[in-house]
């Protein structure tokens, strides 16, 4: 993308559901339709995606501004279990068996010139053979329209660090066109 390190992370924390295409519709399909509470999969169009995920089911538990961040979920866990805890320690540590958990990040890497590479990557750790095998048949149904949100995340990431770059090189443009030359030349040094 034509933008620096630092403006693709601005992005990537800013873009909301709404600047995803198709995201409401394939959130829709993997809800069954059925309305719920705010979260990844009822997201507000005007949020930034990331908050309405951290605030509710996902955890962010690595982020180094400019370069990459890290979110994480449960995507798996025994009936009846109930998650009390919002740590990112305790998320690393859960091992007992019946959980799956998911982790999603996006990593940028400097291209020189004020470009980026942004890539995600989705990571499942099922902690047991019955709950990888669980996990397996979920992702085979939902891995279509999952692998197309991530894709139209990244193109929205890069529309927003995108157009954040042109409108700073307009205002810089208009800011320099509308102040008086600092050098001036006096006509008469070109007269013969």
């Amino acid at each position: 993308m034509n933008a620096p390190p630092e403006r693709a992370f601005e992005a990537i924390r800013a873009v909301t559901a709404g600047e995803i295409p198709l995201f409401r519709a394939l959130t829709w399909i993997r809800r069954l339709g059925r309305s719920g509470s705010e979260g990844i999969l009822q997201a507000p169009e005007q949020l930034p995606l990331l908050d309405v995920a951290t605030r509710n089911s996902f955890l962010l538990l690595a982020q180094e501004s400019g370069r990459e961040l890290v979110i994480g979920t449960i995507v798996l866990a025994p009936p009846g279990t109930r998650i009390t805890s919002r740590d990112a320690e305790a998320f690393k540590a859960l091992t007992q068996p019946g959980f799956a958990k998911a982790t999603m990040n996006f990593l940028i890497e400097p291209m020189g010139s004020g470009r980026s590479l942004i890539t995600t990557e989705t990571r499942v750790f099922a902690t047991d053979a019955s709950s990888r095998r669980r996990f397996a048949a979920y992702w085979r149904v939902i891995y279509p329209g999952s692998a197309l949100i991530r894709r139209m995340w990244l193109r929205a990431i890069k529309l927003r660090a995108e157009q954040a770059k042109a409108e700073i090189s307009s205002r810089v443009r208009l800011q320099v066109s509308d102040q008086r030359p600092v050098l001036s030349v006096d006509e008469r040094d070109y007269k013969q």
